[in-house]
């Protein structure tokens, strides 16, 4: 379900090399002219969902999984400015039931991440970012197919703003996102929601999502904590013993951990990620619980030896 891919994909295009470098969700930056790159795999399952309010579980689909791996990449235009691609391979399957999974390549992203303010105080230091999100379907996959779709097919344009505090080596980050989705066509003439639509175009809602992170970061490690809230401004309810519509509302909050570790001496430019995530408390979603492994690396083209340090970037 949305909400779910929305999680996956803010865990999976995780891109980073020592503290400088992570994602489109965190308040840390890539510096100038290096480049991160590399995959993540993720694998979410869930046998109990939510029709609307009502948390149950359904027979004829057993437990619902769902695999990915991403391709991600991080460059540092500059100190402030990063952009960001991720491009995600989905595999969905039901364990029980008639319904047959599905494969294929999700939805291609493209992030623009901002930093115009940084001010350090002591052993303090505030940020704000700005991040820009353009995604959209890379593969014509059918969408009108939850909860095995792989995705919803919409293009979606999101804005990002974010504030960072960091006291020494430990940090919050607070950020809020609106998703702007756009209309989305079925391979049918007509369906009903409410009401009888005889038309193949469905009009999503647009979405919320807020998020606080809060950890520590050092040289060579980053552990943090994270709560997620993603929430769709309209949207109804699947009605009973029915399947999901790409236009429900759709809600979720979920609670996540990330782990990353930076190689030392001569592996210092390979990175290792853990992450899980479970959803604690949702709306026409599956109560999932998700875990990814990841491994990136970083070409460094700057032509300096010496490499200018951010305000943000803590040291040994």
């Amino acid at each position: 379900m949305q909400s779910k891919y929305i999680l996956i994909l803010a865990i999976l295009c995780t891109c980073c090399y020592s503290t400088r470098a992570q994602n489109e969700f965190d308040g840390i930056m890539m510096s100038k002219q290096q480049f991160c790159t590399g995959f993540m795999y993720g694998n979410s399952s869930w046998t109990n969902y939510w029709e609307g309010t009502l948390e149950r579980n359904n027979l004829n689909l057993g437990r619902v999984r769902t695999q990915s791996i991403m391709y991600g990449a991080n460059y540092g235009i500059t100190d402030r400015l990063n952009v960001l691609v991720g491009l995600p391979y989905v595999i969905t399957k039901a364990s029980a039931g008639q319904l047959a999974g599905m494969q294929g390549i999700q939805d291609g992203s493209l992030t623009v991440k901002y930093m115009p303010l940084e001010i350090t105080k002591g052993k303090s230091t505030y940020a704000i970012y700005a991040v820009g999100t353009a995604s959209t379907p890379l593969s014509n996959y059918v969408k009108d197919y939850l909860p095995l779709s792989i995705g919803l097919g919409s293009t979606n344009l999101s804005i990002r703003a974010m504030f960072d505090y960091q006291y020494k080596r430990w940090f919050a980050t607070l950020s809020s996102t609106f998703i702007r989705r756009s209309n989305i066509t079925l391979d049918r003439n007509a369906y009903f929601t409410t009401q009888m639509h005889y038309t193949s175009e469905v009009a999503m809602p647009n979405a919320w999502q807020h998020q606080i992170r809060a950890g520590y970061r050092s040289s060579n490690l980053i552990a943090e904590l994270m709560a997620t809230r993603f929430t769709t401004a309209g949207g109804f309810d699947i009605t009973r013993n029915n399947m999901p519509f790409p236009s429900n509302r759709m809600n979720s909050t979920a609670i996540e951990t990330h782990i990353k570790y930076y190689l030392p001496g001569n592996w210092s430019s390979i990175s290792l990620d853990v992450n899980a995530s479970t959803v604690v408390a949702g709306r026409n979603v599956g109560k999932s619980t998700m875990w990814g492994l990841g491994i990136f690396y970083l070409f460094d083209f700057s032509n300096t030896s010496q490499k200018s340090t951010s305000p943000t970037t803590p040291q040994p």
